[in-house]
């Protein structure tokens, strides 16, 4: 399994990502997305200042050809598994 911690912001943070956190949204993203332990998965956390965009989102990119992303309106902290599952339906 490849983990990559990667924290990023367009803007001050609201809330830090822990490596831990970041290390569990990676296991149940490759649990629930069915993801090979061979790809690698990126996490960037960023706000937003524009009219209409969300405040915070969290963008996941799965390392494939091509690459797969996803975007979470909350701060990596917030996720929870639920968040994650409902991305399969989505996939």
């Amino acid at each position: 399994m490849v983990i990559k911690y990667m924290g990023f912001s367009l803007g001050k943070q609201s809330q830090k990502a822990s490596y831990e956190k970041n290390k569990q949204i990676k296991q149940w993203i490759y649990q629930a997305l069915q993801v090979d332990d061979e790809i690698s998965i990126s996490l960037s956390q960023l706000q937003c200042t524009e009219p209409g965009c969300p405040p915070i989102e969290t963008v996941i990119n799965i390392m494939t050809n091509p690459v797969q992303q996803y975007k979470i309106h909350k701060s990596i902290p917030e996720i929870e598994y639920t968040d994650i599952s409902l991305l399969q339906q989505n996939k």
